[in-house]
């Protein structure tokens, strides 16, 4: 399936837009990611600082105090009606396209995963974000991506982890339907506001802020038992000063278990009872959540309380969904394909 070629006339990308960073992979073999922020200069003072009209990823987070900056797809889905999320999407898309898009004077077909139960409200916006440089496309939901580019088609479940949402699907032998799929908000954002609340309901004269808790979990999440005292340092008082936040981390990180196991089951028992120990013995995690530790253990010894449960990480969390649309892209029979 991944090994198709294609027309070299045609450049087939798969993009998986995520709320924290968004990736893309073409069937010239290039795989690109980028942080999904965009930013423009607030003011002319820092037009002529940055040089540049608008900026991107870590750029774009390196300098947020010069810009208005922008998450377009915080919670997984494009705000209807909000023009600026509607730009910073068109940024995101311009800027990975040119990341992979070589040569001039070719057709553009292109596969972008979005979340699970947004897919409907997001369809329009993107289309629209990437009319100007694609010349076809589908939009699909990213646990779909990531269950086609595993060859995960039949009996199996994807549990895809990322920063705005915590998306589901089972799939089972055909394209999977809006009643195979879930979406739930306690995702990667979520254990960042917990985290950052619990800190500051412990360290009241400590200054930081969200970023600077999101790089903590990014650095040190983990459930159950931790490897050893977790000590981050932030300023008191203009001081950088060593604090503990292992209790912290733990519980913002575990307060995500237990509806990712409520999810799961009660999609699982709408399933066809013969078929439901099959996709419980075959749950594949996927999203940068997945790499929090101790998560899929934790997860699988829940499940496990209610029957038969085997569960595994994909092994490339940054791209399995950008990989994915594009094996859908190669793959996909010309009349599914939508002219933009």
């Amino acid at each position: 399936m991944n090994g198709k070629t294609t027309d070299d006339s045609t450049l087939k990308i798969g993009i998986d837009l995520g709320t924290s960073r968004s990736a893309i992979a073409s069937s010239d073999e290039h795989r690109e990611w980028v942080e999904s922020y965009v930013g423009w200069p607030k003011d002319f003072i820092a037009q002529k600082v940055l040089g540049k009209p608008v900026l991107l990823g870590e750029q774009a987070l390196s300098n947020r105090l010069s810009l208005d900056i922008c998450r377009p797809l915080e919670r997984g889905v494009i705000k209807e009606g909000t023009t600026r999320d509607e730009e910073a999407v068109k940024e995101l898309i311009r800027h990975l396209v040119d990341l992979v898009e070589k040569k001039e004077d070719r057709k553009v077909h292109a596969v972008v995963g979005v979340p699970a139960v947004s897919f409907t409200a997001n369809k329009l916006a993107i289309k629209r974000a990437v009319s100007d440089y694609v010349d076809s496309l589908m939009v699909t939901s990213e646990p779909f991506a990531v269950a086609y580019g595993q060859n995960l088609l039949n009996n199996a479940m994807i549990i895809d982890i990322g920063a705005g949402t915590v998306d589901f699907c089972i799939m089972h032998g055909t394209i999977p339907s809006e009643d195979d799929q879930r979406t739930v908000l306690t995702a990667g954002d979520y254990i960042d506001q917990q985290l950052f609340n619990a800190l500051s309901e412990r360290y009241p004269n400590a200054d930081f802020n969200i970023n600077m808790v999101r790089r903590f979990k990014e650095e040190h999440s983990f459930v159950g038992t931790s490897k050893g005292k977790v000590e981050v340092d932030f300023p008191v008082n203009g001081k950088m000063t060593p604090h503990d936040i292992t209790e912290e981390m733990r519980g913002a990180c575990e307060s995500i278990v237990q509806p990712i196991v409520e999810t799961t089951l009660e999609l699982v028992s709408r399933f066809d009872p013969e078929y439901q120990d099959q996709i419980m013995s075959n749950i594949v995690l996927s999203g940068g959540g997945s790499q929090i530790r101790g998560l899929a253990d934790r997860l699988q010894q829940s499940l496990r309380e209610n029957g038969t449960c085997h569960m595994r990480c994909v092994d490339d969390t940054l791209f399995a969904g950008a990989d994915g649309a594009l094996a859908l892209a190669r793959d996909m029979p010309e009349e599914f394909w939508e002219t933009v």
